[in-house]
């Protein structure tokens, strides 16, 4: 739609819509599925226009709710950067995960959860779900609370490092990369869970399922490359602040 105003902090999720039909681009779509992303719904725009448009929308709950009914891959990746966390509910997150479809809005809907606070009730449950991408959010969630939940006592991660153990069989691919994320992540968050989480890689690399293998020694490389050690050494003799 040429006519559409870009979108600005009072644009509606239909005048959002509308705007990003304007950016539609046939050759990025077809760039996207090379890399495995779903684009039967896309118009092509890659995240470094949308992270921009987020920060010009700002967040709103009632229009990132909208966005993510229109179906559309930006407006739900859109959706994930402009959502209220303190407004997202386990609900709203068992109603996303109903449509997921492609790891790339499932790893930003997992970041989202995890700011929401929902990785502590989610995690296992999306772990154990069957479903090929609501399994692959449970693990992208530790991923990110890995990373990003710097609070949380180490502890913690130890429960989900037995999900992982437990779900490394499963030879999906989305799952899989998902779930050597999970453990590399965690591996890497401090000495201390790097020992348990070496000692999981090294299992898995060691058993007779052939994704098992595929996981532990997908982890194992990074875990126990030296500039690892090294970052986790610094890591611990910086002093508190």
């Amino acid at each position: 739609m040429a006519g559409a105003a870009p979108p600005s902090p009072t644009s509606d999720a239909a005048a959002v819509v509308a705007h990003l039909q304007t950016l539609a681009s046939a050759d990025n779509r077809a760039g996207m599925a090379q890399f495995g992303i779903a684009t039967e719904t896309a118009f092509g725009i890659p995240n470094a226009v949308l992270r921009p448009l987020a920060r010009t929308i700002g967040r709103d709950q009632a229009r990132a709710l909208a966005l993510w009914q229109s179906g559309w891959r930006e407006a739900r990746l859109l959706a994930c950067f402009t959502a209220e966390p303190k407004k997202v509910t386990a609900a709203q997150a068992r109603d996303w995960a109903k449509d997921f479809t492609s790891w790339e809005v499932v790893d930003h809907a997992a970041a989202l959860f995890v700011e929401a606070g929902l990785a502590g009730e989610l995690v296992p449950e999306f772990a154990k779900d069957g479903r090929e991408f609501v399994r692959r959010a449970g693990f992208a969630m530790i991923a990110w609370a890995a990373v990003h939940l710097k609070k949380e006592p180490d502890t913690g991660f130890l429960a989900w490092l037995e999900l992982v153990e437990r779900h490394a069989h499963d030879e999906r691919n989305f799952v899989k990369k998902a779930v050597s994320w999970a453990l590399r992540q965690t591996g890497k968050r401090s000495l201390f869970l790097h020992e348990a989480a070496l000692a999981v890689a090294q299992r898995l690399a060691a058993a007779d399922d052939r994704a098992r293998r595929w996981v532990g020694k997908d982890a194992l490389r990074e875990l126990s490359a030296q500039k690892t050690l090294d970052r986790l050494r610094q890591k611990t003799r910086q002093p508190a602040r």
